[in-house]
């Protein structure tokens, strides 16, 4: 388990929002809803696979 797949978890735990890119995209104020089995990020901004995401930033804003 690598340091951004558990920054990752915290985030979801304290509801923080991310920022990332992903496949050359980058992604900003991403809310994270959970983390599936199979590693996949379920967002409200859609499902990403969490080994193409890279350049992870957990930010200090939460959602509620």
């Amino acid at each position: 388990m690598n340091i951004e797949f558990r920054f990752l978890q915290k985030a979801i735990v304290d509801k923080n929002y991310i920022n990332f890119t992903y496949e050359d995209k980058s992604y900003k104020n991403i809310a994270v809803l959970k983390l599936d089995e199979t590693n996949r990020l379920i967002s409200n901004k859609g499902i990403f696979e969490f080994e193409k995401i890279s350049k992870l930033v957990v930010l200090k804003h939460k959602f509620s």
